[in-house]
């Protein structure tokens, strides 16, 4: 792995999703069953956890890892951007800004950038920066590498990222194969998100 996909990771709502995952079984509602949380939680709750996380997608048996809220810092490239906003139920909360700060940045580029075309670039920000014209900028804003590196704060959940990880098997950007190896180290997301079906030698 050339750098670090996901960075300050946070997950909510774990422990409360096992035990919700129970509710289409119960015949009445017992609150302080999440209100003792985590000496409630029993080896049954778990089990029928990866049970039914481990539903094929869209069954709809999964439902309850909506309620495993992830946040993290995302940093990809350019290139893969476009890619990642298709799925728009990955919340953003905030990013790095090309449109305020490219002639500022202290710009990092996957390796597979060409050398020649990043210093293109750097001649191109300096003409911005010694000559800061809406021409310039636009010339600017229209020719920074698709393997420019930006970092974005995502907010999702393990059924999203349970579709991403399946989807993006196979993918020939490496940022792909990064990202699903770096899912793997979510708490319970290779035993509950991947079918039993995983490469050790990925992680």
């Amino acid at each position: 792995m050339e750098h670090k996909v996901m960075n300050n990771v946070r997950v909510y709502g774990l422990e409360e999703s096992v035990i919700a995952s129970g509710y289409p079984m119960k015949k009445s509602y017992h609150p302080e069953l999440i209100e003792g949380l985590p000496e409630t939680l029993t080896k049954k709750d778990w089990k029928r956890a990866k049970n039914l996380a481990n539903t094929p997608p869209a069954s709809g048996h999964d439902c309850f890892l909506k309620g495993v809220v992830v946040q993290f810092d995302l940093t990809i490239t350019e290139k893969m951007w476009p890619q990642f906003q298709r799925y728009t139920f990955a919340d953003f909360v905030s990013s790095m800004s090309t449109i305020h700060m490219l002639s500022k940045m202290n710009a990092e580029y996957i390796k597979y950038t060409d050398k020649k075309i990043i210093k293109d670039f750097e001649d191109i920000v300096d003409d911005f920066n010694h000559d800061p014209s809406r021409d310039n900028w636009l010339r600017m804003i229209y020719s920074y590498p698709s393997g420019l590196l930006l970092t974005a704060r995502i907010t999702t959940n393990y059924l999203q990222l349970k579709n991403i990880y399946k989807q993006r098997d196979k993918h020939p950007l490496p940022e792909w194969k990064w990202f699903r190896e770096e899912m793997l180290r979510l708490p319970h997301f290779k035993e509950w998100c991947t079918g039993g079906k995983f490469d050790d030698s990925e992680t």
